[in-house]
C-alpha cells in the first residue's frame, strides 16, 4: 500500500542540450537535481518515475536556457506484504481493502486501510530485477497474436521496495493524527 506523490517543478534546460530529444533532457535534469535524495515530507526519490504533464517553456531575459513547468509522479514501486501490516488484520471482499482489527478496552474496532491515504512504513528489504530485453521468443513470433500484444507478459519494475507497518505508529497516518 503506498500512496503516490506528484510533484510541481521548472526545470532548466541549458541551450547546450537542446539538440537531445525534449523529454530525455527534461528527465536527465530531474533525475540530477531528485534522484537519491530525501525529498522532505515526501520521502526517499529513487529515480524519476514518469512525467505526466509539461507545460510552455520560457527562455527569460539574459538566460538563453529554456524553463518549463513540469508535474513528475513519484516512484511507487513499494510493497507491503499481508504479513507486514498490523495484526490481525484480515482483506474485506465487499470493500476490497485491508482492516486492521484494532483492540481496545472497549472492545475490536476496524481500521480500514482505504486506497489512496497516506501512510508511514518502515523498509525491510529492496528487490532489483533484471529487465534488460531479453530478444524475441516463440511466442512472439506467433503470427495469431494481435498487432502490439505483449503476449499476456506482465511488466516487471526493476527496483520494488519492500516495506512493514506491523510496528507502533506505523501506518495510516490518520490512525494516530486523530
Amino acid at each position: 500500500m503506498f500512496v503516490a506523490v506528484e510533484m510541481v517543478d521548472t526545470v532548466r534546460i541549458p541551450p547546450w542540450n537542446f539538440q537531445r530529444q525534449f523529454n530525455e533532457a527534461i528527465a536527465e535534469e530531474l533525475n540530477k537535481k531528485l534522484a537519491n535524495k530525501v525529498v522532505y515530507q515526501v520521502g526517499l526519490c529513487i529515480c524519476l518515475y514518469d512525467i505526466t504533464k509539461l507545460e510552455d517553456s520560457y527562455i527569460f531575459p539574459g538566460d538563453g536556457a529554456s524553463h518549463t513547468k513540469v508535474s513528475l509522479g513519484f516512484f511507487d514501486d513499494i510493497v507491503i506484504p499481508p504479513e507486514s501490516l498490523q495484526q490481525p488484520a484480515k482483506f474485506d471482499e465487499a470493500e476490497q481493502v485491508w482492516v486492521w482489527e484494532y483492540e481496545t478496552d472497549e472492545g475490536a474496532h476496524d481500521l480500514y486501510m482505504d486506497q489512496g491515504e497516506d501512510i508511514r512504513f518502515r523498509v525491510t528489504d529492496e528487490v532489483f530485477q533484471d529487465t534488460s530485453p531479453t530478444g524475441p521468443s516463440a511466442a512472439a513470433t506467433d503470427t495469431s497474436a494481435a498487432p502490439g500484444a505483449e503476449g499476456g507478459q506482465k511488466k516487471e519494475a526493476p527496483y520494488t521496495l519492500l516495506g512493514t507497518i506491523s510496528e507502533p505508529g506505523l501506518g495510516l497516518l490518520s490512525w494516530w493524527n486523530s
